[in-house]
């Protein structure tokens, strides 16, 4: 499945992806000490939601033009993220990843960024400008072990990639195992489109024979039975996600369900631990 970020900016799958990024982000910062903040597939860091590609899809009328409507104050911290790189009530940009961690940057924090494509590259350098972050060009799983550990105590690796490629799950696995015996009490967020559910469990499965305690996964699915040919939902994984986080999280999974909902679908948005 090819994933590319321009094509799907402000889609469901960033609404709930932000959210979450956002309350996890927070939660994290509950405690004063520094985090280092990691993104190791960047895309170009702001969309234009009325340029040619987010127009072909026209996904963000499912997603961010939702959240935006949805009078829920628990997608507050979201809409606010959004509102901070548009001017009006209507957005045209889109922040990804690299904008928002920026946003939510204390001034001990530490923000790398990282891009493979050059294009993309040159674009997430043009949307970072004016901020702290570091942007890297480099293959993201050489990155993600190579910034293990963390010069700070404690950190946050987003890994969201297009999967493109054929074996990017597995080398998610492969790199994930890898990270966890270099860092194990780090924080680790894994992005992923879901397209059927036969393939997402096969994946969990492989998942949970990695060992790794504290290791959640959140799947939202926007419709209540699988859509042949269609991107069905999204969601991520999470490794160490800290207790407030995981408290708050019920709530704001209905909030996101209830927005995003597909007219004639209920859809569903759940947490669960991959070792029970």
């Amino acid at each position: 499945m090819n994933y590319r970020h321009s094509f799907h900016a402000g889609n469901s799958a960033d609404v709930v992806k932000h959210s979450l990024l956002i309350a996890l982000v927070r939660a994290l910062q509950l405690k004063p000490g520094a985090l280092t903040l990691i993104d190791t597939h960047s895309g170009c860091g702001l969309y234009d939601l009325d340029g040619d590609q987010a127009q072909r899809t026209g996904e963000a009328t499912q997603g961010v033009l939702r959240a935006i409507a949805d009078p829920n104050p628990l997608l507050d911290d979201y809409r606010a993220a959004v509102k901070a790189v548009n001017v009006g009530a209507e957005p045209h940009l889109y922040p990804g990843s690299p904008r928002i961690l920026a946003q939510l940057l204390r001034p001990q924090d530490v923000l790398i960024l990282n891009e493979k494509h050059p294009e993309d590259a040159i674009a997430l350098r043009r949307a970072m400008r004016g901020t702290h972050a570091a942007v890297h060009e480099r293959d993201a799983y050489e990155l993600w072990l190579a910034m293990l550990p963390t010069r700070t105590g404690r950190g946050l690796v987003v890994v969201d990639p297009p999967y493109e490629q054929t074996d990017e799950r597995a080398r998610i696995t492969a790199t994930l195992a890898a990270a966890y015996r270099k860092w194990a009490h780090g924080v680790t967020v894994i992005w992923y489109p879901l397209k059927d559910r036969a393939t997402h469990s096969r994946w969990k499965d492989q998942l949970r024979k990695l060992g790794i305690p504290k290791f959640m996964g959140v799947e939202h699915w926007l419709y209540d039975d699988d859509q042949p040919d269609l991107y069905n939902g999204a969601g991520l994984f999470i490794v160490n996600p800290p207790y407030a986080f995981t408290q708050a999280l019920p709530p704001l999974l209905e909030a996101l369900r209830a927005a995003l909902a597909p007219e004639g679908h209920r859809g569903t948005i759940a947490a669960d631990w991959l070792d029970d």
